[in-house]
């Protein structure tokens, strides 16, 4: 027996959520059912080209068939386990990304913000056992306007006010600087210093680039202090930037690297910790762990997504697409638009603080048939799946020009 797909009004969709959900989210008010490559369904049967792809988790495109495939099959043979026992997916998995990404060892968690704090915990026992830091006197860097996840520990370190109000006391250990930049990462460098945990792009920032050369510096930097340089490339690794990892478009390599999101290509929370021996490896036994993490159904998904990213030329479409969305976004001539900005397909437009806000102009494009996210009150996100047709990206530039117009 299988779910009924209920045939309902999007209004009765919506009144239920609000009557017995949480309400810790506004999302747009449309009521999604099915989706396929860059396009998704409402219940009314109004199509829209998807231009979120779940904060990049569905770069693969929606409901690929051979990630559909791959989940039924080990779904009817297998679909967890624990780490108690082994299972035949896990060590496939753990090979196939560790040889795609340059890693020594990987560490298999489910959702991003576990892969975070997996992180943190990795880094400070290092600092500990390996660098030689007191006990209980770690510290991590981090950047102001960073988004890392929603758990205690991470709002902790964040400096958006919303993220942080009412949730305190908060975890000691962590220092804050600006992003983008370097000399400001050198001074707050102390003996006590374990890591550096910074995203390559900051996403819900508002898609925001370093300058050109930060990380080439950080690199240095860290290498000279002898800290953990950890990149958080949940959003924009794995295709996203037009690259496997963003890391790659000024050629460093990070001491520890965090992919999710895409990893399972939407299909199932799956995401991972990527780094050498020497810094995965003071884990042992009892140390961490996750009941989930590394199952058989979720290796075997990821499996496949990883191989169609490559196979299919995803990223090779992601740079090539993502350079003729730019500018067809930058030659859109309207007083409104204060700057556009991005890599790859991870773009944003940022509007003046006097055009009137960003939810707006999302709700006219829904309109139109094109489902973008507001950020920040002024920003637009737009990052499509990483199937987006040269078509399909004039569309998106299209849409946005004539929703600004009102």
């Amino acid at each position: 027996m299988s779910i009924a797909v209920e045939e309902r009004p999007a209004a009765d969709f919506i009144a239920r959520e609000t009557h017995y959900g949480a309400r810790n989210y506004q999302p747009l008010d449309v009521v999604l059912t099915r989706g396929e490559g860059v396009y998704v369904w409402d219940v009314e049967g109004h199509r829209y080209l998807d231009c979120l792809a779940a904060y990049s988790a569905v770069n693969q495109g929606h409901c690929h068939p051979r990630l559909v495939q791959a989940m039924v099959e080990q779904a009817s043979r297998l679909t967890l386990t624990s780490r108690a026992f082994r299972n035949d997916q896990l060590p496939a998995f753990y090979e196939e990304l560790c040889e795609l990404t340059g890693s020594h060892m990987a560490l298999p968690m489910n959702s991003g913000a576990e892969a975070v704090e997996s992180a943190l915990k990795t880094v400070r026992k290092w600092g500990y056992e390996v660098k030689g830091v007191a006990d209980g006197a770690a510290e991590i860097i981090v950047c102001s306007e960073n988004f890392h996840g929603r758990t205690l520990a991470i709002v902790g370190f964040s400096s958006d006010a919303q993220t942080r109000g009412g949730f305190g006391p908060f975890a000691p250990g962590f220092r804050m600087i600006p992003f983008g930049d370097a000399a400001a990462l050198d001074a707050a460098i102390t003996p006590n210093t374990v890591a550096f945990l910074v995203e390559p792009i900051q996403g819900e920032a508002g898609v925001i680039v370093p300058p050109a050369g930060y990380f080439a510096r950080v690199r240095e930097i860290c290498t000279r202090n002898n800290v953990v340089l950890v990149l958080d490339e949940i959003q924009t690794g794995l295709g996203r930037t037009g690259k496997l990892l963003a890391e790659q478009h000024e050629g460093i390599e990070a001491d520890l690297t965090l992919v999710g999101k895409a990893l399972s290509g939407g299909f199932y929370p799956v995401s991972a910790v990527l780094s050498s021996s020497e810094i995965l490896g003071v884990l042992k036994p009892g140390d961490h762990g996750s009941t989930f993490g590394g199952n058989p159904l979720a290796c075997a998904v990821a499996r496949m997504a990883l191989k169609v990213l490559i196979e299919e030329g995803m990223i090779e479409n992601a740079a090539a697409v993502g350079a003729r969305l730019k500018a067809a976004l930058c030659a859109i001539r309207n007083p409104a638009i204060k700057e556009v900005r991005g890599r790859g397909l991870m773009l944003a437009v940022e509007l003046h603080l006097d055009a009137g806000g960003a939810r707006p102009v999302c709700e006219r494009l829904k309109d139109r048939g094109f489902l973008c996210k507001d950020t920040h009150d002024h920003t637009i996100r737009i990052s499509p799946p990483l199937v987006l047709t040269a078509d399909q990206a004039d569309g998106i530039a299209e849409a946005l020009d004539a929703a600004l117009q009102g």
